[in-house]
Order: structure tokens, then C-alpha cells, then sequence
């Protein structure tokens, strides 16, 4: 039987979450820059405290689905899940984000067809563009940090599992605002994947410490089943089981991701890591099908298929990708409460709109 094997990590992801003697002097470099953007970001936050950066408003109510570091805290399939309970409310929701990376749109319009997606580095524009499509509500996918646009509700994922007491900021770790940020947020969001129901607590306690008032709420992200990157074939989750798996992912937590899978029993017996949203390539997908020979089954997220699925060879075995389910286990009556206050909205953001 192969021995199960970690997931490769990159070079970023080992300097901020390395313990080894190279990472540690890494961060140790990149401490004066630590300090330099923190420096920047309070002052950012000061100026528009203060109102002499001033939010502009949207076209229509909109909700922010942020995070206080980079990836891998479930943001896009959490925003996903938003979009589809405004609609099922009754709303008219669109997705409006900046659309690095090129993935959040694709994973969008595959998780929510006939769901406006709107690409635009302009929250404002994006938003208004977002109304011209006939939505009525917006989401904002990745826009806690984008203050520019003004929004009815701000909520802020923090993933459990990459919590650690040692809170590092750009670029010598992937905090790009600290805990104390959730002062300006409506309710925050701790997601799991492959943590405990017990470590999303732990979460939760220590961010109520910082922010006694906020509503904290808790939503698992299950791996459900498999779907082949490039059909519509569907395999149950536990035909993993026993399996040889040849993880590839280019994920802001690929460790969270491999943990899902090997949950299912699956043997990982190769891995290929790459950066959080990167462009997968012709070469890529030749290479990555070769890599796969004598495995049971090339797999990935939703993230990755979309890019990779159309650079996959049509004569090697098929690609296959884990789907997410958002389970919401603390908090659901205040998180439908604060989905049905946006809808409210709507009313009034059109009177004072004009």
C-alpha cells in the first residue's frame, strides 16, 4: 500500500506557514515590509474613518463577502451560496467582483447559471452595470478591503482551518488586515473544511474577544460529490475510497483540500501545487495528464477545472473535481435575517436613489 503524502507547498505558502529554518528567516527579511504595509493600511482606514476618502454609492443595496487574508477561506463558494439564497428570496442577485485570476468568474457561472456575473475592477461601475442586467441586489465577491463602494452589509470568512496565534501580514504572511478590522463588519463567517466543529469554536471565541458584539456564524464546506471537469459525469463521493489520487490544485489552502479527500479514504499518492489562481496552461495539462499515469484518478477543485478542464488531453483519463456544499451550522436564522434585510432594502435604496 503507498504511504499518504502532503501536499507539495509552494514557495509563498512555505514562507508564511513553514516552521523550517529558511522560512523563518524569510519572514524575518520581510519584517520591515510587514511593518511598512501595515503602516499603509491603518492609514488607508484612518482617511476613510474620517471621510476624507469618501465610499461612494452603489446603484442597488449590496452585501461584501471579504476576508481579513488571502484565500482560502471559502470566499468564492460562500458568496456562490449568497447569490443563490437571494434568488431563491425572491431577489435578482449579481456576482460583482474584479475577477483576478480569471476562476471566480467561471466557478460563478458554473455554481449559479442565469446568475449575473460582472467583472470589474470599479465596484461602483460593476454594480451599475450589474442594474442594466436586471438585478436588483448585489453581491460583492472579495470587496471588505474595497471601501470605495459603499454597501449595506459587510460580512468577513475566516477560515478555522489556517487559524494561528502567529498573524502575520503582507508579505510575510497572508493577513491583509488584523482581527480588530471585524469593528466595521456586520457578521462574521468562520468556515471549515477539514477542521473540527471544536477549532471553528475556538475561532469564534477569540474573535469575540476582540469584537465582543459581532455575530459570529459557522459553515462547513463539504466535499459532496465528483464531476468530471470536461462532461457531466458524476461519481459518489466514496468512490474515492482506496483509490490512488493524483491531487492537483492551485488553491489559497491546498492542505485543507487534501485532508477533505483523504477523508474519503482516497490515497494520495502524488500531488501537484501550485499558486492561488494560476493560469494553467497547454504544456500544463499535457504534463499534469502524464503525471497521472498509473494513478486511479486526476483530481481537483471546482477552482482549478475551470481553467485547466479546457488545456486537459482528450485521449488521457478524465479530470475529475471535488463540489462544495455550504452547510451553514451556527447562526443560520441571523444569517436569512440579514439576506431578507438586504432584499428589504431594495425599497429604500430606490427612493434615495431617485
Amino acid at each position: 500500500m503507498s504511504q499518504r503524502r502532503p501536499p507539495e507547498r509552494s514557495f509563498v505558502d512555505r514562507i508564511w506557514w513553514g516552521d523550517d529554518a529558511i522560512a523563518r528567516l524569510a519572514r524575518v527579511a520581510l519584517a520591515p515590509f510587514e511593518g511598512a504595509y501595515r503602516g499603509i493600511v491603518a492609514l488607508r482606514g484612518t482617511l476613510y474613518d474620517a471621510g476624507l476618502l469618501p465610499a461612494r454609492r452603489t446603484a442597488l443595496p449590496a452585501l461584501s463577502v471579504g476576508n481579513l487574508s488571502v484565500g482560502g477561506t471559502g470566499k468564492t463558494p460562500f458568496a456562490a451560496y449568497v447569490a443563490s439564497e437571494l434568488r431563491a428570496r425572491g431577489g435578482k442577485p449579481a456576482i460583482v467582483l474584479r475577477g483576478y485570476g480569471g476562476d471566480e468568474p467561471l466557478v460563478h457561472a458554473t455554481l449559479n447559471p442565469g446568475v449575473p456575473v460582472v467583472v470589474s475592477p470599479d465596484r461602483v461601475a460593476g454594480v451599475a452595470q450589474a442594474r442594466v442586467l436586471g438585478a436588483d441586489v448585489a453581491v460583492l465577491d472579495d470587496a471588505f478591503q474595497h471601501r470605495r463602494a459603499e454597501r449595506w452589509a459587510d460580512v468577513v470568512l475566516v477560515s478555522a482551518d489556517r487559524w494561528t496565534d502567529a498573524r502575520r501580514h503582507l508579505p510575510a504572511g497572508p493577513w491583509r488586515e488584523s482581527a480588530r478590522a471585524l469593528r466595521r463588519a456586520t457578521m462574521a463567517v468562520v468556515t471549515r473544511k477539514a477542521a473540527t466543529p471544536e477549532d471553528a469554536d475556538e475561532v469564534r471565541e477569540a474573535l469575540r474577544a476582540v469584537v465582543p458584539g459581532i455575530t459570529i456564524a459557522t459553515v462547513l464546506l463539504s466535499a459532496r460529490e465528483l464531476h468530471e471537469a470536461t462532461g457531466t459525469n458524476t461519481m459518489p463521493l466514496d468512490s474515492l475510497n482506496g483509490r490512488r489520487v493524483h491531487l492537483i490544485a492551485a488553491v489559497g489552502d491546498p492542505t485543507a483540500f487534501a485532508r477533505q479527500v483523504e477523508a474519503t479514504g482516497a490515497r494520495i499518492t502524488k500531488s501537484s501545487i501550485f499558486p492561488d489562481h494560476y493560469r494553467y496552461t497547454r504544456e500544463d495539462g499535457i504534463r499534469l495528464a502524464l503525471s497521472s499515469a498509473g494513478m486511479d484518478l486526476a483530481l481537483c477543485t471546482l477552482k482549478d477545472a475551470v481553467k485547466l478542464g479546457p488545456h486537459w488531453p482528450a485521449e488521457a483519463p478524465r479530470l475529475w473535481y471535488v463540489s462544495q456544499r455550504v452547510v451553514v451550522e451556527r447562526e443560520g436564522e441571523a444569517l436569512g435575517a440579514l439576506l431578507d434585510g438586504l432584499l428589504a432594502a431594495r425599497s429604500t435604496h430606490r427612493h434615495h436613489a431617485g
